[in-house]
């Protein structure tokens, strides 16, 4: 609970950053304790525990913010702690929730969110009792970022990965949604059984039916043998349906069927199979339009959708578009065998582009560009016609970054004054004025013109 007497633990290396947590929190008289070095703020949680901990994740030292995490939660089970962190990866994000973390943020963060953090912090206990669970996989690097909506959707995976009920991700083509599915099973208590994933798009019904449900021998024409469909090969695992929103009414019901009652009936056969499975899908269309135009049926939706996770397209984070080009460059490189590096233009040129393949379009160019890159570097040159701005587009980049006329007559004013050594004289004949003229530019910008002879 907010009080007079919180007590508030900020650890961070970087003294600066101590100092301005400590005033931009210790307002309403709370107490805020700053600590350079992770051993030395763990032993004041031990003298005295506190109402909260907020720590940095890549500290200067042999522990990190996590190894802090876990023994806070050791030492206080009860005090919340906010990891902050600077990187923005799904690998560390996901193990902070998993270990019990309030919450995190990335830097640079909004004031006024974090301010609003704290307070829910001190007036709530830890929202995870999830006992401690290493994260063991490296996150795919499509899903780096470092912008806050990203950041939710890293919060989103860690606690879906924790239950096991359906979960529905939407988002255009090339947003992640596979990768955000395997994420969610990585970090499940059923990681160590099958993930099957199947594109609901990518086939007819008849087959799609069989994939989904299995068949019997004789069923129908080409079924020489029974076999098992992806809910019975998943068993005990994970069945992602990618595009499930391309389903036909009649499989929309046999998928309600699994969902309701956790069997499913090959086809040709009129006896049911159990089956163990947590179902994720996905789609890139709007499924609240199509239950309303009755193309997904409304009953699939409220089941598949118990947990929704909604990827933002790649234009709408553009602040993460240079991170993510560092990481896909390193790739490729590495790949192709070759020293090449982007230029801050071609950079900044890339991060300009809407992108509409999303963050697939972005890797593909990427990989592309260092395949047929000729030098150790990559220019705006470099870049095809479609992602480099050309014309008049071009034009207003650079007029935009032009300061106003009468910041330009001044500057010039006072370089002509300092090439001349202030000699009114000599300066109004090199700029093809007379000296009265002068004098009112002089006068008009504030620049004071000295009393010496010309």
């Amino acid at each position: 609970m907010t009080n007079l007497t919180s007590r508030i633990l900020v650890l961070d290396d970087d003294p600066g950053t101590c100092r301005f947590m400590q005033e931009l929190l210790s307002k309403g008289g709370r107490e805020i304790e700053t600590s350079l070095d992770p051993e030395q703020a763990l032993s004041r949680v031990r003298v005295k525990p506190f109402d909260l901990v907020i720590t940095d994740l890549k500290l200067n030292a042999r522990l990190d913010g996590i190894d802090v995490l876990r023994s806070v939660r050791e030492l206080t089970p009860g005090t919340p702690v906010i990891i902050v962190t600077g990187f923005g990866e799904l690998e560390k994000a996901v193990e902070a929730v998993r270990e019990g973390a309030f919450d995190f943020v990335s830097k640079p963060f909004n004031i006024t969110e974090l301010k609003g953090l704290v307070e829910r912090a001190l007036q709530k206990a830890p929202t995870s009792s999830a006992p401690p669970a290493a994260v063991r996989d490296n996150m795919p690097p499509a899903l780096l970022g470092r912008t806050p909506v990203m950041t939710g959707v890293y919060k989103q995976i860690a606690h879906a990965a924790s239950a096991d009920a359906p979960v529905l991700i939407i988002g255009e083509s090339g947003t992640g949604k596979e990768l955000v599915a395997r994420a969610i099973h990585q970090h499940s208590n059923r990681s160590s059984r099958p993930f099957v994933p199947i594109n609901c798009g990518a086939l007819t019904e008849t087959l799609l039916e069989s994939e989904l449900f299995g068949h019997t021998k004789g069923s129908f024409t080409g079924a020489i043998s029974d076999a098992k469909g992806v809910f019975q090969t998943a068993h005990t695992g994970t069945v992602f349906l990618d595009e499930v929103g391309e389903m036909s009414p009649g499989l929309q019901v046999k998928l309600l069927r699994v969902l309701q009652e956790g069997e499913v009936r090959p086809v040709g056969s009129s006896r049911a199979v159990r089956t163990d499975v947590r179902i994720l899908a996905a789609t890139n269309v709007d499924v609240e339009r199509a239950v309303a135009e009755g193309k997904f049926r409304q009953d699939l939706f409220y089941r598949l959708g118990v947990v929704i996770i909604t990827l933002p397209p790649l234009r709408e984070r553009r602040e993460d578009i240079p991170l993510l080009i560092e990481r896909f460059m390193k790739g490729a490189v590495a790949k192709a065998g070759k020293q090449v590096e982007l230029t801050a233009a071609a950079v900044e040129s890339l991060s300009a582009y809407p992108w509409p393949g999303n963050v697939r379009e972005l890797e593909n160019m990427i990989e592309r560009l260092v395949v047929f890159s000729r030098g150790s570097r990559i220019d705006l040159g470099d870049l095809p016609p479609t992602v480099t701005p050309r014309g008049p587009t071009l034009e207003r980049r650079l007029f935009d970054d032009l300061p106003p006329l009468e910041e330009i007559e001044r500057r010039y004013l006072l370089h002509v004054l300092e090439q001349v050594s202030n000699n009114r004289t000599r300066a109004a004949e090199v700029m093809g004025i007379d000296r009265r003229t002068l004098y009112r530019m002089a006068e008009r910008f504030g620049i004071p013109l000295a009393e010496q002879p010309d």
